[in-house]
């Protein structure tokens, strides 16, 4: 699972054209907006079938968006942590031999 927020920069008169938009994006929320300064925030959840990084490249194609910046990543994976991983590569020191 992976979430991400974004920080939408869009033109003020432009704001319900876009909010339009990105509810057509997969996994697209939005949460708050600012008329005044044309500011959007976003998040993306990944799901079946996309991925965030395909969720955000379609929302920063929106036509009236000028600038996105990410605010937030979160990624949870099903992989084991890295500390829990087969060594591939021993240090010097453990190839040692014993001096016993």
């Amino acid at each position: 699972m992976r979430i991400v927020s974004l920080v939408l920069r869009i033109a003020p008169h432009s704001l319900p054209a876009a909010e339009s938009a990105l509810a057509a994006i997969p996994g697209v929320q939005v949460h708050a907006q600012d008329a005044a300064t044309g500011k959007l925030i976003i998040t993306i959840e990944d799901g079946p079938g996309y991925s965030t990084a395909d969720s955000i490249l379609a929302a920063h194609k929106v036509p009236c968006v000028l600038s996105a910046t990410l605010a937030y990543e979160y990624g949870e994976d099903d992989a084991p942590p890295a500390s829990q991983l087969p060594s591939l590569h021993r240090s010097p020191a453990q190839e040692a031999p014993s001096c016993h």
